[in-house]
């Protein structure tokens, strides 16, 4: 398969292998801060065919990951007072303070799984008798499929229609790190947001802390020619924002798709699950457009509770791997998550369980 197969190659992987071990001569930590990489990386076990002079450390990529709690339970909420709630399915299963939407779903609320926010709109339409919320997560990558919903909601004149919004921004989260306990020489930058965001915010944060920055995609061959880039540039005492996804990304990424998400949301303040309040690392709905906002139409007001024991914040900041956490394969495994970095397809948890059980 075309841009595919070829990206799995072991030859070409091979020979990425040897150029990184002859570029590194100091000793290097990185970054990939997507759950995509973090889970190829893990699968065909990059991190471990590495020089090991180079460190992987795994960020907060994952977007179901780092919804919040109190996100959670206001979708069990919605669906508590007869609102059907529509989402992806991996959202079905990550636990809030007072249990998951699959509990509540099997307790009688109206939850259903979408394969496209344009779904829930669609359901909407059809099903005017009754209120529709779909479940609106992710980085920048989703924000423009969702402004769409609401767009079109707003263009078949649905009432019945609404987002429950818990969208979170990469720079914000990568600059939190950077100013945080864990010392990173470099990111791996998320190919997929920059595809929709260019690479303009990337390019102040490299020269904000002097670092590089590379995006980077999501096969073998992609993540080792990130990692290689960025050992080089390091190694050359340089920094800045290099494009290593140039099949993907525009430097300017999809204007059209970021006046679309211009249009509903602004940038606001965010809590990241495990991590807490990040000034300005998300986006929320325009005052304009509040008759689509979930929280306010319904007036829901939950309150953020982490599990104690769940060390979901160290591992999406890169202090410790999952392994490292007393839960895993214990009290938290798939069949019974405690934290979302578990349940999610993306979630370094469940990564790392899969590919290398309880090591």
């Amino acid at each position: 398969m075309k841009f595919l197969e070829e990206f799995r190659d072991p030859e070409l992987a091979k020979n990425l292998l040897t150029k990184i071990d002859e570029a590194c001569k100091g000793s290097w930590t990185l970054m990939e801060v997507c759950g995509g990489q973090t889970h190829a990386i893990v699968r065909y076990g990059l991190d471990q065919l590495l020089p090991d002079k180079i460190t992987l450390l795994h960020g907060p990529g994952c977007p179901v990951c780092v919804t919040p709690a109190d996100a959670i339970d206001a979708a069990i909420d919605l669906s508590q007072q007869g609102i059907v709630i529509t989402s992806f399915g991996d959202m079905l299963r990550v636990p809030g303070n007072g249990g998951d939407l699959l509990a509540a779903k099997a307790a009688g609320g109206d939850v259903r799984v979408v394969y496209s926010p344009l779904d829930a709109v669609d359901m909407a339409a059809n099903e005017p008798e009754k209120e529709f919320v779909f479940f609106a997560v992710g980085f920048e990558t989703t924000a423009p499929g969702n402004a769409m919903a609401v767009l079109e909601a707003k263009r078949r004149d649905l009432k019945n229609f609404a987002l429950l919004v818990s969208h979170v921004l990469v720079p914000p989260a990568m600059e939190a790190i950077l100013g945080g306990e864990n010392k990173i020489d470099g990111f791996l930058a998320a190919g997929h947001v920059c595809t929709v965001m260019g690479v303009q915010e990337y390019d102040k944060i490299a020269a904000k802390f002097e670092i590089p920055i590379v995006v980077t995609g999501f096969e073998p061959v992609d993540i080792l020619r990130g990692v290689l880039t960025c050992v080089e540039m390091l190694e050359s005492h340089q920094s800045g924002c290099l494009n290593a996804y140039e099949r993907a990304v525009a430097d300017d990424g999809n204007p059209i798709a970021r006046s679309v998400v211009d249009q509903v949301f602004e940038i606001g303040t965010r809590t990241w699950r495990g991590i807490g309040d990040l000034p300005m690392s998300g986006l929320i709905i325009r005052e304009e457009w509040k008759d689509f906002d979930a929280l306010k139409r319904f007036k829901i007001h939950p309150k953020d509770v982490q599990p104690s024991r769940c060390l979901a914040g160290k591992v999406l900041t890169g202090l410790i791997r999952p392994a490292e956490c007393p839960e895993f394969g214990k009290g938290c495994t798939p069949e019974s998550p405690m934290g979302a970095p578990m349940v999610s397809a993306e979630g370094a948890c469940a990564a790392y369980y899969r590919y290398r059980g309880l090591k």
